[in-house]
C-alpha cells in the first residue's frame, strides 16, 4: 500500500467496520485488546479520539540525503542500516545510548542521552531513519538526540509485522504519531489508515460560514492530510484547520463557564469615588504614574458597570500592582461590603497585608490576615468579623475557602499570581459571594495569546514602567566551572552588608527531574542537577561558613516558612538558599546578589522573576545564571536573552516561542486540559480569530443549542468537558 493514500478494504469488511466518531477504538480493524489497552495509555479510547492523534513530526523522504553528503551544521534526513547499538554510563544517573548507522556512502553515529529505553527499540541490521541536525566530531558526523523511525527490522517480532513490511520508498512523507509501547508508529499508521476508510466522510462539526470565513479545509479533507499528507505544505494546513476547532472549542468552553459562574447572579454597582477611595490615594507615599492611574480608572469603571467584572492586572515586578489593587479594596469599603485577597503562599499574603493593611487603615478601613498558620482563636475572631459585616478587608491563602469563612456580601475577589490556582479555586472564591467582581493580577508578563487560552472572556490591563526603578540588575552567565567568581560576588556583598539569595531547581537529591518546569530537551543541558538541601549542607559549612545561612523549600511548614523569610527581612539571615519558592512576592530590597544553579532547567518568566528579587533598593543587583550550555546552543541563546533585555514581554514571547504551552497550560491545575494540536506561539493569528468568533456565537446562542451551533456546542463539550460539569448541557 501506499502511505500517502487510505486504505481501502472489501466492500464487505468495511460495512462490518464501519464507525462512527464515538465508537470504541475496538471495532476497528487491527484493534486488538493488547492494543485497545496500548491506545488507552494515550488517552486514545474513541475513533475521534485517534483521528485527533495527529502526527508530531513527519519524516520528508523528499529530502533525504545520504549520509556523506549530509551537510555539517544543517537538519537533514537520513537513511540507513544500524551497524551497532551501545549503551555507555560515563557517570550515575547519566546513560548514553549510541548507535551508529551505515549507509553506502559511510557511517553515522547517533547519541540519545538519559533514554536506555532506546537500546531496546533499535537493533542491529534495523533500517531506520534518523533526522536531526548534523555535527561532526572524532572523525564522524553525529547527531545528538535526532528523531528517529525503524522502518523495518530483522528481529522476528509477531506484534511488530506491520513494521516489518515498510520501507521508507513507499512515502515520500511519512507521518510520525505518538505511540507507546505495543502500537509503534508504524502500527499506528496502519490502523490510522483503515479508520479513516472505515468512517468515510465525517460531518463537518464547524459552521459552514467559519470555514468559508476563515478560509479553511473541510473537516474530512484536513484528517485525511494531516494524517497522510500530499505535502508538507498540505499537512500544515490541515493541522491550522484542526487547530482552529480546538481553540475555537475551548474559547466557548471557557465562555460557558464564566457564564455558568454568573448565571443568575447580578452584578454590584460600586461607589467609587468616596471619601475612602480618596483617602487611600493620599495615604499612598507617592502619586499614582499615569500607567497606574490609567489601570485603577479601567478597574473602577468595571466595578459600576452594568455586568460583572473579569479583569486581569498584569504588571512586571515593581510595576505597582499593589497600589492599583488598593484603591479597588477602597470601593469596596466605600460600598459598605467585602472583598478578599488570595495568595498563593502565606509569605505573599503576609506581604500583602504588611503593604496594604497600614494604608487600609489610615482611610479607616478595616481589615485582617488569615494564614495556615493562624492561630485558631484569632481565626475565630477574624470569622465572627466577616460573618457580621465589620471587617471589609481579608487577605489570606487557600484558607480562605474553609467552609467556616463566610462573608456578609462579598463582591470583590481579588487573586495574585493567579496562574497559580485552578478554576476551581477561583470559582470557589467567588461563590463565597452574589455578582463578585473578579480581578486577577500577574507579575508574568504573559502574551496576549496566552491570556486568552487560559482566562478566555477576560479584560487586561497592562502597567508596563516602574514608578520606582530602582538601581537595576546585571544578569550574567557562568559555567559551573567558574562559581567561584559568583560565590566571591556573594561574600563580597554581604561583607558590604547585603544579602543574596541561591536558588536550585530540585529540593532533595533524591527528587525526580520531573517535576522541573518543562523546559524542552534541546533548551537545557544535561549534567549534575542542584538540590537546595545539599547546597545548603555543602556551602554553609566551606565557602560560606562565616555567614549565616538559612533554607527556604515548599515543603517546610507554613510556619517554619514565615520564621525563614522573617529572619532574612530583619537581615538576620545573609544567605538565603532556595527554590523557585521565593519567584513571587519576596520583597527585601537589600538583597542584592543571586545565583540561579541550572539555569537553563528553569523557563525565562520564571528566571525573570527570580532576578526582581535583586535590585530593587537603592543598590544595583547581580545575578548570575550558572549552566554548562554550550556556545550557539538553543539553551544558551535563551540564557543569553536574558543578558541583552530587562523586557518581560519580550521574554514572555520568546519563552512562548522555544517551549510552546506545555508548562504554561499546566498552570490551569484543576481543570488542566492541555491543547493537542494548537501552537500557542504559531497560531495567535487562530486565537484571536477564535476569540472574536466565539463571542459572536455565544452573544447569539449562549448555550448553543440552535441549530446553526448544536454540533459545535457538542464539540466543545466533548474536548473540555471539564469548563461543562455543572452546566447541565445537553
Amino acid at each position: 500500500m501506499s502511505e500517502s493514500k487510505v486504505s481501502i478494504a472489501p466492500a464487505s469488511e468495511r460495512v462490518a467496520h464501519t464507525c462512527s466518531l464515538v465508537d470504541s477504538v475496538t471495532r476497528l480493524r487491527y484493534v486488538n485488546a493488547n492494543r485497545a489497552e496500548a491506545l488507552e495509555r494515550l488517552g486514545i479510547l474513541r475513533v475521534r479520539d485517534l483521528l485527533l492523534n495527529v502526527p508530531h513530526r513527519y519524516l520528508d523522504f523528499s529530502h533525504r540525503v545520504q549520509i556523506a553528503f549530509a551537510q555539517i551544521g544543517e537538519d537533514a534526513t537520513i537513511t540507513g542500516r544500524v551497524a551497532s547499538v551501545k549503551t555507555k554510563r560515563p557517570r550515575p544517573k547519566m546513560v548514553i545510548v549510541e548507535i551508529e548507522v551505515v549507509d553506502d556512502t559511510g557511517v553515522l553515529t547517533a547519541s540519545f542521552f538519559r533514554q536506555p529505553w532506546i537500546a531496546e527499540q533499535i537493533h542491529v541490521d534495523d533500517e531506520v531513519a534518523l533526522s536531526g541536525k548534523v555535527l561532526f566530531a572524532y572523525g564522524y558526523r553525529q547527531m545528538k538526540s535526532p528523531f528517529y523511525e525503524v522502518l523495518s527490522t530483522a528481529k522476528s517480532d509477531s506484534n511488530d509485522e506491520a513494521r516489518s513490511k515498510e520501507t521508507p520508498s513507499k512515502a515520500a512523507i511519512l507521518p510520525v504519531h505518538p505511540a507507546t509501547e505495543g502500537v509503534s508508529p508504524a502500527w499506528m499508521r496502519r490502523i490510522m489508515s483503515a479508520t479513516l476508510a472505515d468512517t468515510g466522510s465525517v460531518c463537518d462539526w464547524l459552521p459552514s460560514e467559519l470555514v468559508t470565513k476563515h478560509h479553511l479545509m473541510s473537516l474530512s479533507s484536513a484528517l485525511r492530510e494531516v494524517h497522510f499528507p500530499s505535502s508538507l505544505d498540505a499537512a500544515e494546513q490541515a493541522r491550522r484547520r484542526l487547530a482552529f476547532d480546538e481553540l475555537l472549542s475551548l474559547q466557548l468552553a471557557l465562555l460557558a463557564r464564566r457564564n455558568l459562574e454568573l448565571a443568575g447572579h447580578r452584578p454590584f454597582e460600586h461607589i467609587v469615588d468616596g471619601p475612602k477611595v480618596k483617602a487611600l490615594i493620599e495615604a499612598l507615599p507617592f502619586a499614582l504614574t499615569d500607567e497606574q492611574n490609567h489601570a485603577a480608572q479601567e478597574i473602577l469603571s468595571d466595578m459600576t458597570a452594568p455586568r460583572i467584572m473579569n479583569r486581569l492586572l498584569l504588571g512586571d515586578v515593581g510595576t505597582g500592582k499593589t497600589a492599583v489593587a488598593a484603591v479597588a479594596l477602597a470601593a469596596v469599603a466605600d460600598s459598605s461590603t467585602q472583598a478578599a485577597v488570595m495568595a498563593p503562599t502565606s509569605v505573599l499574603a503576609q506581604q500583602y497585608a504588611q503593604k496594604i493593611g497600614p494604608l487600609l487603615s489610615l482611610a479607616g478601613i478595616t481589615w485582617a490576615l488569615i494564614t495556615g498558620s493562624t492561630s485558631e482563636e484569632e481565626k475565630q475572631q477574624i470569622e465572627l468579623c466577616l460573618a457580621d459585616g465589620s471587617l471589609s478587608i481579608v487577605f489570606g491563602t487557600t484558607a480562605l475557602l474553609s467552609d467556616r469563612v463566610v462573608f456578609k456580601q462579598l463582591t470583590l475577589a481579588v487573586v495574585d499570581e493567579q496562574h497559580r490556582f485552578g478554576v476551581d479555586q477561583r470559582t470557589a472564591l467567588r461563590k463565597k459571594g452574589q455578582g463578585v467582581d473578579l480581578l486577577a493580577m500577574s507579575a508574568t508578563p504573559i502574551p496576549r495569546t496566552l491570556a486568552l487560552s487560559l482566562y478566555g472572556d477576560v479584560d487586561t490591563s497592562r502597567i508596563t514602567k516602574r514608578p520606582k526603578a530602582g538601581a537595576g540588575v546585571t544578569t550574567k552567565l557562568c559555567v559551573p566551572e567558574n562559581l567561584d567568581q559568583a560565590y566571591a560576588a556573594v561574600a563580597e556583598a554581604v561583607q558590604a552588608g547585603h544579602q543574596a539569595y541561591l536558588v536550585c531547581p530540585l529540593i532533595d537529591p533524591s527528587d525526580s527531574e520531573e517535576e522541573l518546569e518543562d523546559v524542552p530537551e534541546a533548551a537545557r543541558t544535561n549534567g549534575k542537577l542542584y538540590s537546595a538541601t545539599r547546597v545548603y549542607e555543602e556551602l554553609s559549612k566551606t565557602v560560606f561558613k562565616d555567614f549565616t545561612c538559612d533554607l527556604l523549600t515548599g515543603r517546610l511548614p507554613e510556619t517554619q516558612k514565615d520564621q525563614v523569610m522573617e529572619k532574612f527581612r530583619a537581615n538576620k539571615t545573609q544567605i538565603l538558599v532556595s527554590t523557585t519558592v521565593i519567584e513571587v512576592g519576596v520583597d527585601v530590597p537589600n538583597a542584592t546578589v543571586m545565583i540561579v544553579f541550572n539555569a537553563d532547567r528553569f523557563g525565562l518568566a520564571t528566571l525573570h522573576q527570580l532576578r526582581g528579587r535583586v535590585g530593587r533598593g537603592d543598590f544595583p543587583g547581580t545575578v548570575y545564571l550558572a549552566s554548562n550550555a554550550k556556545r550557539g546552543s538553543t539553551a544558551r541563546k535563551r540564557l543569553a536573552a536574558l543578558e541583552q533585555t530587562a523586557d518581560g514581554a519580550r521574554l514572555a514571547e520568546l519563552d512562548l516561542e522555544l517551549r510552546h504551552e506545555g508548562e504554561t497550560l499546566g498552570y490551569r491545575q484543576s481543570g488542566g486540559t492541555t491543547l493537542k494540536i494548537s501552537d500557542l506561539y504559531a497560531d495567535a493569528d487562530l486565537i484571536e480569530a477564535a476569540h472574536m468568533d466565539a463571542l459572536a456565537i455565544t452573544a447569539q446562542d449562549p448555550n448553543l443549542t440552535s441549530d446553526a451551533y448544536a454540533t459545535l456546542g457538542i464539540e466543545a463539550k466533548d474536548r473540555f468537558g471539564i469548563y461543562f460539569e455543572e452546566l447541565g448541557y445537553k
